[in-house]
């Protein structure tokens, strides 16, 4: 249970409009700064690898500095070039650089037009990652752990501690990730890439770097496309309603898949009464997932397990779910659709303080969490809570406010149409995330809704991915109302290179790095 908690522990001023800035003169930065120094990346000679100086302190743009690890693609058709795609994969943890090494997934359309730049967000693997002790991360107690107001109190001390160690190990960049300042971190990128209007692809919590930057930058957006879209309004209340909502609606498309299609190992079979049965063992501590043979097997707890059910649904991938737990319950050798984290190291890198500082999801006592999880279990009936929610916040609990970058309605004028997309059935930023994101910017948004499953739009057929490749290259944005059809779950999409990196407390985060 305590290594299953780690991974999600390890999982999340004024703004005014802007002029555009100038084009940057040959060989030099805009604003007169030092120039992107680019070299062939170690992993891939074809990529380009650098470093951006920026402010650890923005308010303090002549204190101290470090440096943001950049990666450039460039484009396949130079004559057809249209200027940068920056790109940020989610998390927050997510590597940009690593999505630009290994090849995001795009059209050729796309790579033919743009440079595809990532960038690691500060806090972020090269980009000064924040570290912590590996001991202190391994006793963060899980969220069906706490029993009283005691728990509670120990939960609360135990984070303090944490924070305090990976703000001595980290540095004063600590208490400077929040998304805020990737925001204009993201800025300082376009200017040093020369471009004088900004074309972004964020998915999953990079669509919250989309959305605050055109909050910020209005007039410095040629195009934002926002892919699985979070919505940074809500409440501590709101967040774990919404998710458990999403959470359960993945269930009861995981069980109606099950019941129409032939090859699903449960076919036949009353998939909620099987669920209930393995939630009842896992209870009891009687469920085991079996090891080869000769090996002993390894107990799977409630939740332990729902966070398996949770994975699958990302792809989506349930004929791995069915199988899963038909093993479970007959006992026969299967594999964990997430694994276990690795604890070798004496640090860990834990980005998920940029969730802290991006989310403010206080919870008074154990009475109020107590009563936040019951009500969960209403909403999700199945899956009784979103292991993403509630791994989210006990990570943040006893956060002291204010947070430099708390929740907001968002306040978006001035820009270009906006392209934001989601599946109708994502676990994770659910639809209606999507829809109050796209109410709250207002005339500026065009939401396309995939009618399917899982987490990520762009690659799941060829009616979502045309579109937004004809947003990001020509301007052009879907009627209103538009809607593109599902994929069969297990179908081949169009969906290439690695996989998109999950929004914090969801399976593989940081650690595992499980395919999402």
């Amino acid at each position: 249970m305590r290594r299953s908690v780690l991974i999600l522990s390890l999982l999340l001023t004024a703004l005014l409009p802007l002029a555009p800035a100038l084009p940057a003169a040959a060989g030099t930065a805009p604003g007169g700064g030092t120039p992107i120094a680019w070299t062939p990346c170690p992993e891939d000679p074809a990529v380009e690898c650098g470093t951006l100086t920026v402010p650890v302190d923005w308010d303090r743009p002549n204190g101290p500095s470090f440096e943001l690890a950049v990666a450039r693609r460039k484009a396949a058709g130079p004559g057809a070039r249209i200027g940068s795609l920056v790109i940020n994969p989610g998390g927050p943890g997510g590597s940009g650089v690593d999505s630009v090494i290994q090849e995001y997934g795009f059209t050729p359309e796309l790579t033919g037009r743009f440079d595809v730049v990532g960038f690691d967000p500060r806090g972020v693997r090269r980009s000064h990652p924040v570290l912590c002790s590996r001991e202190l991360a391994r006793r963060a107690p899980g969220p069906l752990e706490i029993g009283d107001q005691a728990d509670f109190a120990a939960l609360l001390a135990h984070n303090e501690r944490y924070r305090q160690d990976c703000r001595a190990r980290t540095g004063p960049l600590f208490d400077h990730v929040d998304t805020g300042s990737v925001v204009r971190d993201l800025d300082a990128l376009r200017e040093a890439l020369g471009d004088r209007q900004l074309t972004f692809y964020g998915k999953s919590y990079g669509t919250l770097i989309g959305q605050l930057y055109a909050e910020r930058f209005p007039r410095r957006v040629r195009a934002l496309a926002l892919d699985s879209t979070m919505d940074h309004s809500l409440d501590t209340r709101g967040f774990l309603d919404t998710e458990s909502r999403a959470a359960q609606d993945s269930f009861d498309e995981f069980a109606a898949w099950c019941e129409r299609t032939e090859s699903c190992a449960l076919h036949g079979r009353d998939v909620r009464a099987v669920w209930a049965e393995l939630l009842e063992r896992a209870g009891r501590g009687e469920l085991t997932l079996p090891g080869a043979p000769g090996e002993p097997g390894e107990p799977i707890g409630v939740f332990d397990l729902v966070r398996q059910a949770f994975s699958a649904f990302y792809g989506p991938h349930f004929a791995e779910l069915a199988g899963l737990l038909a093993a479970l319950e007959s006992g026969e050798p299967a594999t964990r659709l997430l694994a276990g984290a690795d604890l070798r190291e004496e640090t860990v890198a834990d980005p998920s303080r940029i969730f802290c500082l991006d989310y403010l999801l206080p919870v008074r006592d154990h009475r109020e969490y107590a009563a936040h999880l019951r009500r969960s279990a209403k909403i999700a009936p199945d899956m009784l809570f979103s292991p993403l929610a509630f791994g989210m916040l006990l990570t943040c609990a006893g956060t002291p406010a204010p947070i430099p970058n708390p929740q907001h309605r968002l306040r978006v004028d001035g820009t270009p149409p906006l392209l934001l997309a989601n599946s109708l059935h994502d676990p994770a930023t659910g639809y209606a995330w999507a829809t109050a994101a796209a109410r709250q910017i207002g005339h500026e948004a065009r939401l396309l809704t995939y009618e399917g499953w899982g987490h990520g739009v762009y690659g799941m057929g060829e009616c979502p991915t045309a579109a937004f490749d004809r947003y990001l290259i020509e301007l052009e944005v879907p009627a209103r109302g538009a809607r593109c059809p599902a994929v069969p779950p297990g179908a081949t999409t169009l969906r290439t290179g690695p996989p998109p990196t999950p929004i914090p407390g969801t399976p593989g985060y940081v650690l595992a790095r499980m395919p999402a």
